[in-house]
């Protein structure tokens, strides 16, 4: 049989090196220096990174978190991993009362400044959420580079911030499980599957999925997009 080629994930992210999850478990020493290092490159980054984003289009995802929310707008958003605060701007033009939180110092300064919209600087394994404020939390391009091991508390951390049936919506490159550092960046690339049960054990309920780009082969669709409920 035929070698199987690999994913457009895998050849846009640069997972196909990757191991599959730490089978050690992963000390504190260990976690800070996930964080340090891919908030540093971030940090390294961030005027560039943020003018190679701003045109991107993921009105499919944000779409896609609203139309799930209940009761009547304005609602109160969390931007989760806002970057440099492209999609704080775009709620709030949608007139939603919209809160950004990055770990990145650079990238927390440039949302403020270029939305106008409340921003904290969190490290995302040491969260200080308010309990049930937000209607909808977006998650675009982000959870992917919480450690799996960590992965089902900050799920339920974010649980906890949504208003009884409130809406999360996620999107990540997808991948086979594998775990480990990307050059300065550390990742987990979830199948579906497993995705599902991540989600699902930390007490949320699937809404839907889909792949993206749209229109494309599956093949050359590499984010995993999803939309999730917190029950009443």
């Amino acid at each position: 049989m035929a070698a199987q080629q690999p994913s457009a994930s895998w050849r846009i992210f640069g997972k196909s090196q990757l191991p599959a999850q730490p089978t050690m478990k992963q000390t504190p020493t260990d976690l800070e220096q996930i964080t340090s290092t891919t908030l540093g490159h971030y940090n390294s980054v961030a005027e560039s990174f943020r003018e190679g984003t701003r045109d991107h289009d993921v009105s499919q995802n944000i779409d896609a978190l609203l139309r799930h929310i209940q009761g009547e707008a304005p609602f109160a958003i969390l931007d989760f991993g806002c970057g440099p605060g492209r999609d704080l701007q775009t709620f709030t033009r949608m007139g939603h009362a919209a809160v950004g939180l990055d770990g990145s110092e650079k990238f927390a300064q440039m949302a403020r400044e270029d939305s106008g919209c409340e921003v904290w600087q969190q490290d995302f394994l040491k969260l200080d959420l308010p309990a049930e404020r937000f209607d909808g939390i977006f998650a675009n391009a982000v959870l992917f580079h919480i450690p799996r091991q960590e992965l089902p508390r900050v799920l339920k951390e974010l649980r906890g911030a949504l208003k009884p049936g409130g809406v999360l919506f996620s999107s990540n490159p997808r991948g086979e499980n594998q775990e480990g550092w990307n050059g300065p960046r550390y990742g987990a690339y979830h199948d579906l599957e497993t995705w599902q049960q991540l989600l699902t054990a930390a007490g949320f309920v699937e809404l839907e999925h889909y792949h993206r780009p749209a229109g494309l082969p599956r093949e050359q669709q590499p984010w995993l997009a999803s939309v999730w409920r917190k029950p009443v």
